[in-house]
């Protein structure tokens, strides 16, 4: 039998969830490059070639790259150090602040803003005097966000210093590159979208010429399923064949989700993610397989663990491990496999037998000789439905129908989604609408469908009065005699059309790219409309709301959101008011109009007058 031992694995497994740190950074990474001479895993940064293009002008701006850790600043100030011509032994010298000669000005670069002892922090004085005014310096300078202000604010400070420190604050606050009168970029790496540039990772790793070392590997396309190299398998299901990519898109809609709700993945992450998927095991060494151990997975039969689609949530891992890896953390959050539907059960479940539901059975779980009903899951299966199973058998059946469950999330074709509901599989069942007839929806510069506006408004209208209405033509504001925000509001105070009406309406728009609920409740530009963010979280409570449910595991944040927004809409009616002069005169006497629902669930209201003696 010939086994190849790779290279190109051993190095892939550094990128992976291993217990040495280090190994996540981009100068270990690049000391393994030159050491084993391997191609590194290219993907074209979205800035860098404005970088370079900046820098080779004659009046260059300075540069602030900021971000989480794992963006990639390093290596941006790396690519562009040897794009101008810098010499490589000096990239890798330790030298803190690297100087290059331009054509006209003195670069200095700068990888990691935190590493400037006390000797190094003149140099800040000096790019607040470049930024400034051209002294013919100019800076490339890297920084983690939560450093950045610090280190400009913790120096002995002179007024230029300090204005320009006043500047990055104004840039991160407004989420600008540039502002008038300052030589300065400031380019925050943490707004680089994941979901777009996750395709271009995977495309660089199962394209890398690193995985033609397994071409003569016996395990590769062993006849045998049980033989089968399960790491050349994970990359072929990563991989897609022909325009058949669901693994990849799925993965790319919950990566766009995440964006949505403002938590944005480093590129390490990133990188983390596809490395676990393809090498996870839970019986390797450090949970992540090499060529080696391959031969040992398949005698023990162990090798449905290696599922890619485990991987991705880090079920290889320890339950701590899990938690404190960040990417793992995060998709978690989904419920992926956890969540479920009667129809789904079934299928997995009762599907072989069953004549409605043997069509699906057979094409999502036998088919898949190698992670799906292989002849373990059939006979597990067999003896839980017999009832022949004890209390630990039973939760091993179980935890299979969890990884299927997890299966068919990234394995279920375009054809079957209605059918299967997969979102249903998630703790946000209405994901996949906000993904695709909301936010993409508005991308293509469509309007969103009415019948999703009507069920926001009616969703709000119930948390805003506490009243399980179904009025959805207008936004009813109530209170509970005060803006207090009880939950229980029958105090009318206005009502403000959805449908266009003398300068009231309420939409759904994109702003800074992610969908804003606006509400307008005047054509005077002197009242501003009021916006409410449409993230994932709110977007999936709203709607759920509306349709008679309580969902208590993310509800009390945001209810309190909602109130919030409540209350902003009742200040700018309050001046609305003001401006258009509508105040009560009538000092003996006050008419309140209370808020009633009939028995069609639809809201009236009940005047009241009140006299005073």
């Amino acid at each position: 039998m010939s086994i190849n031992k790779s290279s190109w694995i051993n190095f892939l497994r550094q990128y992976g969830p291993i217990p040495r740190n280090d190994n996540m950074y981009d100068e270990s990474i690049q000391r393994t490059i030159d050491k084993k001479g391997i191609a590194p895993i290219k993907v074209e940064p979205q800035y860098l070639s404005e970088l370079i293009a900046n820098f080779k002008t004659s009046y260059p701006s300075s540069v602030i790259l900021t971000g989480t850790a794992g963006d990639g600043k390093t290596y941006y100030c790396r690519e562009v150090w040897l794009a101008l011509g810098g010499d490589k032994e000096e990239w890798d010298n330790g030298e803190t602040i690297k100087i290059l000669q331009l054509k006209e000005h003195s670069l200095y670069v700068i990888k990691d803003l935190s590493e400037l002892s006390e000797d190094n922090r003149y140099i800040i004085n000096e790019m607040a005097e470049s930024i400034k005014q051209d002294n013919g310096k100019v800076f490339l300078v890297a920084a983690n966000d939560g450093q950045l202000l610090e280190k400009w604010k913790n120096i002995e400070c002179n007024y230029i210093v300090s204005e320009v420190a006043d500047c990055i604050e104004d840039l991160l606050v407004s989420e600008q590159q540039q502002k008038e009168g300052y030589n300065l970029q400031l380019i925050n790496l943490s707004r680089t979208n994941s979901a777009k540039v996750f395709p271009k990772i995977v495309k660089s790793v199962v394209s890398h010429p690193g995985w033609d070392e397994c071409h003569n590997c016996s395990l590769k396309e062993n006849e045998s399923v049980e033989k089968r190299c399960p790491i050349w398998e994970n990359k072929k299901r990563l991989e897609g064949s022909g325009n058949e990519k669901v693994l990849l898109d799925r993965l790319v809609d919950l990566l766009e989700l995440c964006e949505l709700n403002e938590v944005h993945i480093p590129i390490r992450q990133l990188l983390l993610l596809i490395s676990n998927m393809i090498l996870g095991h839970p019986d390797a060494r450090d949970k992540l397989m090499s060529c080696g151990q391959v031969p040992k997975i398949s005698e023990n039969r162990s090798v449905s663990s290696a599922s890619i689609y485990r991987n991705i949530f880090g079920e290889n891992l320890s339950e701590r491990r899990r938690e404190t890896t960040d990417i793992f953390s995060t998709l978690n959050r989904f419920g992926i496999g956890t969540e479920s539907n009667n129809f789904i059960d079934n299928i997995l479940i009762f599907g072989e037998d069953d004549p409605e539901l043997t069509d699906l059975f057979k094409k999502y779980m036998t088919s898949d000789e190698f992670y799906g009903a292989d002849e373990t899951f059939k006979a597990e299966q067999k003896s839980y439905l017999e009832g022949e199973v004890s209390k630990e058998e039973s939760d091993r059946f179980l935890n299979r129908l969890r990884s299927q469950r997890q299966r068919l999330f990234f394995t279920v074709n375009a054809i079957d989604i209605e059918e299967i509901q997969i979102w249903d599989l998630t703790s946000f069942k209405y994901a996949g609408e906000f993904l695709e007839k909301v936010h993409r929806q508005l991308e293509n510069g469509k309007r969103v469908q009415p019948k999703i506006l009507t069920r926001l408004v009616k969703g709000i209208n119930r948390i805003s009065t506490g009243l399980l209405t179904k009025d959805s033509d207008v936004i009813y504001l109530s209170t509970s005699g005060s803006h207090s925000q009880s939950k229980i509001s029958r105090v009318f105070e206005s009502e403000i059309s959805v449908r266009p009406n003398r300068g009231e309406s309420v939409d759904i728009n994109l702003e800074n790219g992610k969908p804003v609920l606006i509400v307008k409740i005047s054509l005077s530009d002197e009242i501003d409309h009021v916006s409410l963010k449409l993230h994932l979280v709110r977007y999936e409570f709203i709607s759920r709301v509306a349709e008679g449910e309580l969902p208590g595991s993310f509800s009390r944040e945001c209810y309190e959101d909602l109130l919030a927004f409540k209350s902003r809409l009742l200040n700018q009616l309050e001046y609305r008011k003001k401006i258009e002069g509508v105040y009560e005169t009538d000092p003996d006497r006050m008419v309140l109009e209370l808020l009633r629902i009939n028995n069609e669930g639809m809201l009236y209201r009940r005047t009241v007058e009140v006299e005073f003696e």
